[in-house]
C-alpha cells in the first residue's frame, strides 16, 4: 500500500500560488519613483524633468507612473512637503529631548550636515525648490523647519520681538555652508564643518538673547 503523498502546507503553498503581495509591490514601485524623481528635480530642476524621464529611471510606463501620482506637480510637493515635515520633526524630538542649550544646538546642526553627506539629493532639492512649496506648508514646527528652529529659539529665552531674525540668521548659518559644498566651494564632508557651524549659530542665538 502506497502511502499517501505529503500535503503542502497550506501557508507556502498558499503564498506561492499568490506569488508577491501586490501592496508590497506598489509600495515599493511608488518608493522607487520618489528616489528617481528626487535624483532628477535636483539635477535638473522640476520643469527640466519630464515624466518620461522619471519613467524611464524607475524602469516602468508612464500610465504607471500617473497610477501613483496623478502629476509632476503633485509628486514634486510631496516630495517636498514630506521630506521637509520630517527634518522639521527631527528638529522637535532634539529640542525635546535635550534640555541644554548648546549640546541641543550642536545636535540640529549634526543633523543638518549628516542629512546634506548622507542625501545630497534630497537636502539640493529642499533648499533649491523650498521657495515653490513654502506657503503650502502648514505653521505646526513638526512640520515646518522654520517654526521648528523658532520654537527652540524660543524655548531658549530670546526675546519673541528676536526670534524671526534670530532663526533667519541661524539658518543661514547652516545653509550657506550647505550651498558652497553643494557647488564644491567647500570640500570634504560638510560633517567635518560641524563644530564651527555650530558655534556660528550658538553665537547667533546668545546675542539675540543679550539684545
Amino acid at each position: 500500500m502506497r502511502a499517501a503523498p505529503a500535503r503542502r502546507g497550506r501557508e507556502g503553498g498558499a503564498a506561492r500560488a499568490r506569488g508577491p503581495d501586490p501592496r508590497a509591490r506598489g509600495a515599493d514601485t511608488r518608493a522607487r519613483i520618489e528616489a528617481v524623481a528626487l535624483e532628477l528635480f535636483a539635477q535638473k530642476g522640476v520643469a527640466g524633468t519630464s515624466v518620461r524621464d522619471i519613467a524611464l529611471g524607475v524602469g516602468v510606463s508612464e500610465g504607471a507612473l500617473y497610477r501613483h501620482f496623478p502629476s509632476k506637480e503633485q509628486l514634486a510637493r510631496e516630495l517636498f512637503l514630506t521630506r521637509y515635515a520630517g527634518l522639521a520633526a527631527q528638529i522637535c524630538q532634539l529640542d525635546a529631548a535635550e534640555p541644554e542649550l548648546e549640546p541641543k544646538l550642536r545636535a540640529v546642526v549634526r543633523l543638518a550636515c549628516g542629512l546634506f553627506d548622507a542625501e545630497p539629493a534630497l537636502f539640493a532639492y529642499l533648499l533649491i525648490h523650498q521657495h515653490e512649496h513654502l506657503g503650502t506648508v502648514p505653521d505646526a514646527p513638526d512640520a515646518n523647519v522654520v517654526e521648528a528652529v523658532a520654537q527652540m529659539l524660543r524655548g531658549a529665552g530670546v526675546p519673541p520681538a528676536r526670534v524671526t531674525l534670530a532663526s533667519a540668521m541661524a539658518l543661514g548659518c547652516v545653509v550657506q555652508p550647505a550651498v558652497f559644498a553643494l557647488y564644491g566651494r567647500i570640500e570634504g564632508p560638510l560633517a567635518a564643518q560641524a563644530e564651527a557651524i555650530a558655534a556660528a549659530v550658538l553665537g547667533v542665538v546668545e546675542r539675540a538673547k543679550a539684545g
